[in-house]
């Protein structure tokens, strides 16, 4: 069976991002500091992309509030479901 890495939460792939700047600030190439986090050069930077620029605070705030919007959405689409079941209630139509 094959084993999976663990995900890294938002406030270590900060930690990570800033290494990386750091060791690129000190001469290091971004390949050598990428690999020094352990992370392909495709994750750092869909990583950098996503919370470039952003503080551990802002990134908590960030996930909160996916997490909220995902809610919404759900309650969202099952509203709708309802109301187009009554709908088609209402008309008769079983």
């Amino acid at each position: 069976m094959q084993e999976y890495p663990r995900r890294d939460t938002s406030r270590e792939i900060v930690a990570k991002l800033r290494q990386v700047d750091v060791l690129v600030s000190h001469g290091r190439s971004v390949a050598e500091a990428v690999r020094s986090i352990g992370v392909t050069q495709f994750t750092y930077y869909r990583w950098r992309k996503e919370y470039g620029g952003l503080k551990t605070d802002q990134v908590k705030r960030l996930k909160e509030l996916e997490k909220e919007n995902e809610r919404l959405r759900k309650a969202v689409s099952d509203l709708t479901l309802e109301k187009l079941i009554l709908r088609e209630a209402a008309s008769g139509n079983f």
